[in-house]
């Protein structure tokens, strides 16, 4: 009954104009940022790491880009409850051929992603475009009713979703079919003993070691994904080939040549990556080997 209720409500506030939306927006912006001021330490802790050589006028700049980015994200969310093919593809533009040859060719791929806005459009256009069977890992959330509505708006078009926490059961009825399966790869691992460590904005960063091993393990092709704005509410996918062959690399390389793209691109568009997460909470120590961008060399 609940979870009805609360599916009604996004939906029918979804069907506003998303100009409308906007309006919201731009409210919860000023809200968030400048009366409750929601992980605003957290957010301007990672950037002065991020970028010690920025001015603090500067990474302020930033920060309220990031949430307007991130308050607009949310609404585009409430508007995906809604909205039709059409209109993702009026948001999204991209040239997926390289999963169009994959497919041709039977092959399975993985695609890492991060924390970037908006990643609910990338899993939707990647589910109305792909050829293959989409896959989508997540975390589940312990609100069981929230979780359910996101499941729902998330597989509208097809993306098949897998619990992070139960990923090999999950796989096991695709096992035999040409898939992309989507990955946000730059979580915090929660165990840093269970880590990959490698370079990430000039300091030691604890990567998970599952998206790497599932690759490796299946000698599955492997894509970088981010995602950039336009304009309001408008995204452009790029798309790059990070390994043809993982299964060939030292451990930790594809890992550490992950975070590097993922660097880079952040590094060009500061203000669409989730700064709110605490990124670096687990502190490096001399057990730990860090693997330098350096020996991850390029594609």
């Amino acid at each position: 009954m609940m979870y009805h209720l609360v599916y009604g409500i996004i939906y029918l506030f979804s069907l506003l104009p998303l100009r409308v939306l906007y309006l919201f927006s731009d409210f919860f912006y000023f809200l968030v940022f400048y009366i409750i001021g929601y992980r605003k330490s957290v957010v301007l802790n990672n950037l002065q790491s991020a970028f010690p050589e920025k001015s603090e006028k500067e990474r302020i700049r930033i920060a309220k880009q990031f949430y307007k980015n991130f308050i607009d994200t949310l609404i585009e969310t409430v508007k995906l409850f809604s909205a039709g093919k059409n209109f993702i593809m009026r948001h999204v533009k991209a040239d997926i051929s390289i999963f169009h040859e994959y497919f041709e060719q039977k092959q399975k791929v993985q695609v890492h992603m991060g924390h970037n806005f908006n990643w609910e459009l990338q899993n939707l256009y990647g589910s109305i475009n792909a050829k293959q069977v989409f896959l989508g890992v997540y975390m589940p959330l312990e609100n069981k009713i929230v979780n359910r509505v996101l499941l729902k708006m998330r597989s509208k078009f097809g993306t098949v979703l897998m619990p992070a926490t139960q990923m090999r059961k999950a796989m096991l009825p695709y096992r035999n079919e040409t898939y992309i399966l989507g990955l946000i790869a730059d979580q915090t691992p929660a165990n840093p003993d269970n880590a990959y460590w490698v370079e990430f904005f000039g300091r030691p960063t604890a990567f998970l070691k599952g998206p790497e091993k599932g690759a490796k393990a299946g000698n599955h092709p492997v894509v970088f994904s981010f995602c950039t704005k336009t304009s309001r509410g408008h995204y452009e996918l790029n798309l790059k080939v990070l390994e043809q062959n993982p299964a060939l690399l030292d451990e930790g390389v594809l890992t550490a040549r992950y975070a590097q793209c993922l660097e880079e691109n952040i590094r060009r568009h500061p203000d669409m990556w989730l700064w709110s997460h605490r990124r670096w909470k687990h502190e490096w120590n001399e057990k730990y080997k860090i693997i330098h961008p350096a020996e991850a060399g390029s594609n």
